[in-house]
């Protein structure tokens, strides 16, 4: 369990405020596996949304499943919808949304999947119910609303492929 809440420590490298935001998420996460863990956890649950969202600017959901060596770069602004998934060593910087939508009829949709290895750059809002593949670098100030294919660069607004990588 102590392993599990330290995932994300060696790829946040003289990174303090993405180590306290990871920290205190990987111990609320813990809430989610069974219904005591969450009873006991409830003061830490208040504190983390108190001090994560509102003083620090980073508004990621103890429920959003998250893969191990997330890295946070300027972890200010940052937006992701608890129904989001996202893998293993994936890049997150400053401003950046990730969520579902509204649809016409008023509903939401289901929020994205990323994949392992994702960069995503900053100021980039990802919306929907799409996959992003493993290994793919999403340019700075992109707009995701449709699937990026593994092994992909995107840019732009509405994003798309402009180079294939292996």
């Amino acid at each position: 369990m102590l392993i599990s809440i330290f995932q994300d420590w060696k790829n946040n490298k003289k990174n303090i405020k993405a180590r306290i935001v990871l920290i205190g998420f990987r111990i609320a996460h813990l809430a989610v596996y069974h219904k005591a863990l969450f009873i006991l956890l409830v003061p830490h649950l208040i504190f983390y949304r108190i001090f994560v969202e509102w003083f620090l600017g980073v508004e990621l959901p103890y429920k959003t499943k998250v893969g191990k060596g997330l890295k946070i770069y300027h972890g200010q602004a940052l937006v992701i919808n608890d129904g989001t998934i996202i893998g293993l060593n994936c890049t997150l910087r400053n401003s950046t949304t990730i969520g579902n939508k509204i649809n016409i009829d008023g509903s939401t949709s289901k929020s994205p999947q990323i994949g392992d290895n994702v960069d995503v750059g900053c100021n980039v809002s990802i919306i929907g119910p799409l996959i992003i593949g493993d290994n793919v670098i999403i340019g700075a100030g992109s707009v995701v609303v449709k699937n990026v294919p593994s092994g992909s660069i995107v840019v732009g607004n509405p994003a798309r492929v402009i180079k294939q990588i292996k």
